[in-house]
């Protein structure tokens, strides 16, 4: 009587058992469209050790995404405090930017897609006094700078969900980029105005990652940033309509950019 007890409790231990890992697998699916997927996502291990790392499945394979980051910054010498050493400083700019783009997750967690890019931006300085002594001191008047570049890029995105409650995700962005764009400067030089255009072409291709959060079951936000990049940039220039000369660049950014810090808002269906 006791074996048979003995087995008899041991084969309910299993059953026990076997409805909980059951219902452990059943808690990591989720219904995407017709199919029913795992919400953990399996990754190759390509190092020695399994460190237990898991990447959860935040955007589904067969959605679209659309995005939109838009930007805008104004600048004036009134509402700043200068050093007392510049008088009658007259100075304003502004810069603005829209960045709409479209992707499709081919698989779980990875999209490609398309990017465009307008940026502007206009500044001015009507004048500016440098006084340090009677020795140093000049003027500068009746300086304007101008610029809009243009683009468009294709890129591939991967997304590392943060949990299974499918709100937070890391992310890396790699984009190949061409553009190009114009801009103007001018000035007095020997009290004789001099206008300098230049015509700008550029490739680059660049690496920027990211943080991205649902706020709403289809909507998110996103920040990322630029941290590697390669660029070729070709430049031709004119100073009042005349050949000046050509200039042709290239090199590689290694550096945290503050400047390329984007904010953006995303829809997907």
């Amino acid at each position: 009587m006791n074996i048979i007890r003995i087995i008899s409790l041991a084969i309910i231990a299993i059953l026990i058992s076997g409805n909980h890992i059951m219902a452990a697998d059943e808690e990591t699916r989720v219904i995407v469209g017709k199919d029913t997927v795992s919400m953990v996502i399996p990754e190759k291990n390509y190092g020695r050790y399994d460190r237990g790392l898991k990447n959860y499945l935040f955007i589904p394979k067969g959605d679209w995404a659309f995005g939109l980051t838009a930007s805008m910054g104004e600048f004036d010498a009134d509402d700043v405090q200068v050093l007392s050493v510049m008088k009658d400083f007259d100075f304003n700019g502004k810069i603005y930017s829209i960045k709409p783009s479209a992707s499709y997750f081919f698989k779980n967690n990875q999209s490609i897609g398309v990017k465009f890019n307008y940026t502007r931006a206009d500044a001015s300085l009507g004048n500016l006094v440098v006084d340090f002594d009677e020795d140093i001191n000049f003027e500068i008047r009746d300086v304007a700078y101008d610029y809009s570049t243009y683009s468009a890029s294709v890129f591939y995105r991967r997304y590392i969900g943060l949990g299974m409650d499918k709100r937070f995700a890391l992310f890396n962005e790699l984009a190949l980029n061409v553009g190009g764009g114009n801009s103007r400067f001018k000035r007095y030089y020997n009290n004789e105005l001099s206008d300098t255009k230049t015509d700008i072409f550029e490739a680059s291709l660049n690496f920027c990652p990211g943080v991205c959060m649902f706020i709403m079951d289809n909507v998110n936000v996103n920040v990322s940033f630029g941290v590697l990049g390669l660029y070729l940039r070709d430049e031709k220039q004119k100073t009042n309509n005349v050949d000046e000369g050509s200039r042709f660049s290239s090199g590689a950014n290694f550096k945290f950019n503050l400047f390329s810090i984007n904010f953006g808002i995303g829809v997907n269906i």
